[in-house]
């Protein structure tokens, strides 16, 4: 039974008349002194009243101490008494939540540190060795050598990208432009894309935002239906999901391996609703790993994942194409695949667009 601290105030008002009424009565009826049972009064209101007030006070001195603890960066303590059925114990539970939220907010920064730090410490070893082979004239700065410092300027560059990228999605600051176009002529392109890149690029080298793998082994194939499929959608955002899905594909396919990008009518309220598929005929991603695929930075533990060709990615483009979905208002997942992996993505069309 939940009993607000306005109930128990007003109980304690109840039972110091109740008790001093009661006094007053024994006095009338035994003749006792006025002034005993005065102050017999007033230490049994005092005594009830300190009771109430101390069960009162003694979770907000607790919330004081937890949330100075919150304020200096320790987010481990937690208030006790989440459990009270009254307005302290919501509060309590409050605090608790918002300790637990900046906990793990705070692990996350450290990761995304850590991360980060170990994505660009690869590129800039190699880059310094590079250079500094060339001034110390180990090497010659031949044309070989400065590609090879190309290349890591440039991997330096995509994941510079990303994480601009992902700094527009936490701010919320990426606008959603959606319109109506046809789905056969608009992914054709992104595929003619992907294989012409992959033909002309250097290895190593991208541009965010679009298909960055160097492997040419590799099929793409495309299937429609109906042929004439027409979707709404922001088409720039659709292709970061697209050409991350397609880039995640091709590093995970055996040698001369095929994806297949399939695009049907969703099962979305709106008139043009869009499923998307993208397999490939990798090794696949274990059902206990499936959860956590577009987390950012995870890679998996599949062993040897990534074909010949793949420096590895960074672990976040899978995030980027959630996050691209989710601003839709679609869903995004690793669907049941005889062979490989399948991503299905889902989008609901014009009728719950957030744009």
């Amino acid at each position: 039974m939940r009993l607000s601290i306005k109930a128990k105030l007003g109980t304690l008002v109840v039972t110091s008349v109740f008790i001093t009424t009661g006094l007053l009565l024994v006095a009338l009826r035994t003749e006792t002194e006025l002034r005993f049972i005065t102050v017999f009064s007033m230490i049994a209101t005092l005594l009830i009243t300190q009771f109430v007030a101390h069960g009162l006070t003694a979770p907000l001195d607790e919330m004081s101490t937890v949330a100075k603890s919150i304020s200096h960066g320790d987010y481990t303590r937690r208030v006790i008494g989440s459990d009270r059925r009254d307005e302290l114990g919501d509060l309590a539970a409050t605090i608790n939540r918002m300790a637990d939220d900046l906990e793990a907010e705070n692990q996350h920064r450290k990761a995304l540190i850590a991360n980060v730090s170990h994505e660009l410490r690869t590129p800039i070893a190699a880059l310094r060795a590079v250079l500094e082979n060339v001034v110390d004239g180990v090497t010659a700065a031949d044309q070989e050598m400065m590609l090879t410092a190309l290349r890591q300027t440039e991997r330096l560059g995509r994941l510079t990208e990303t994480l601009l990228d992902l700094s527009r999605l936490d701010n919320g600051v990426v606008p959603l432009r959606a319109n109506r176009f046809e789905v056969w002529p608009y992914l054709s392109g992104v595929l003619k894309e992907a294989n012409l890149a992959a033909s002309q690029r250097r290895p190593g080298a991208g541009v965010s935002g679009s298909v960055q793998h160097t492997r040419t082994d590799v099929h793409l194939h495309l299937d429609v239906s109906p042929p004439e499929l027409t979707a709404h959608a922001d088409a720039e955002r659709l292709h970061q999901v697209v050409a991350n899905l397609i880039d995640n594909a091709v590093k995970h396919s055996p040698p001369h391996g095929r994806v297949t990008v399939r695009a049907r009518r969703g099962p979305g309220p709106g008139p043009e609703s869009l499923e998307l598929e993208i397999q490939d005929e990798g090794p696949g991603i274990p059902e206990q790993e499936r959860h956590k695929v577009f987390e950012r930075f995870n890679r998996g533990t599949v062993p040897s994942p990534h074909g010949p060709g793949s420096d590895g990615g960074t672990g976040l483009g899978l995030a980027i194409a959630r996050w691209a979905v989710d601003l839709h208002g679609g869903d995004i997942g690793v669907a049941e695949s005889a062979r490989g992996c399948l991503i299905r993505v889902t989008l609901p069309g014009a009728l719950r667009s957030r744009g």
